[in-house]
């Protein structure tokens, strides 16, 4: 059974897994506070998708995939969630010192095959892992496109830490140079970001303030990653950023439509501070 990259026809299901141009829809988390002090601490997250960054406007953000590490690497509780028109919300309880992640990753394999004279849909759910297995015997031309989506902040409780950023190897993972919760306006931040594992050359970076709403200008800065896979970002002003990180689509030969042989997407929210 022949197996090849699906292109074209992968696109418009793809934009909702990877986060998407910065003209369209914007998936964000919103922690109540990124720098925390004390020894009973909470932390409030609200989870869209909008146009408006940090906006409740468009749809809420799925919380399936959403989990919390605490700084020594075990998984805390999501608590209180809720999901409403505009918006999901939940809290952790920080009983530890140090930085924690909360993210949401999502891994999707999507794709078609013909089988019957017809081309149908994998279905929901299919991973690389069970693929042979949701693909009904006699099917041909399967054609698949996979993409990982990474959407996380981070929250420290008195002095950061750095226990939490040990790449796992899948999908794009940053690696901070500078500490993603020691940012200061007027100030350059360095961060690294991988692919799979090894530093990622010339992925698109977008850097993009929140408050548009109010503002005529988007002020959306448009970097690269070096060949190391770093990129230096510079804060003209504190406040909060909305940061996304993307393979760029594959190109395909002259005539036919893009190949997308690997998606991936990064998303993080950061907190500048005043000097």
């Amino acid at each position: 059974m022949k197996k090849r990259i699906w292109g074209f026809a992968a696109t418009a299901a793809l934009a909702a897994l990877v986060a998407v141009p910065a003209s369209a829809h914007r998936q964000w988390m919103l922690p109540s506070a990124t720098v925390l002090s004390g020894d009973d601490v909470w932390v409030t997250v609200d989870a869209a998708v909008s146009n408006d960054l940090f906006y409740f406007e468009h749809q809420p953000l799925r919380l399936d995939a959403m989990k919390a590490w605490a700084p020594d690497g075990t998984e805390a509780t999501i608590e209180n969630k809720s999901t409403g028109r505009y918006r999901s919300t939940f809290d952790v309880h920080l009983t530890q010192k140090g930085t924690w992640r909360i993210a949401s990753v999502a891994d999707m394999l999507m794709g078609t095959y013909d089988l019957g004279g017809k081309t149908e849909r994998l279905p929901r759910g299919t991973t690389a892992a069970n693929l042979a297995e949701r693909i009904p015997a006699g099917a041909t031309n399967v054609k698949t496109a996979e993409a990982n989506n990474r959407n996380e902040i981070f929250v420290t409780v008195g002095e950061p830490t750095t226990t939490l950023f040990k790449p796992v190897g899948k999908g794009i993972e940053l690696v901070p140079v500078t500490h993603p919760n020691d940012l200061i306006a007027g100030e350059t931040a360095t961060f690294q970001f991988l692919l799979d594992g090894k530093p990622a050359a010339d992925l698109p970076v977008t850097v993009i303030p929140g408050g548009i709403r109010y503002r005529d200008q988007l002020g959306q800065v448009d970097l690269k990653t070096g060949a190391d896979g770093k990129v230096e970002v510079n804060w003209p002003e504190p406040g909060l950023y909305w940061l996304n990180v993307t393979t760029p689509q594959a190109e395909g030969e002259e005539g036919a439509p893009p190949a997308i042989a690997r998606r991936a997407s990064y998303v993080t929210t950061l907190e500048v501070l005043a000097p």
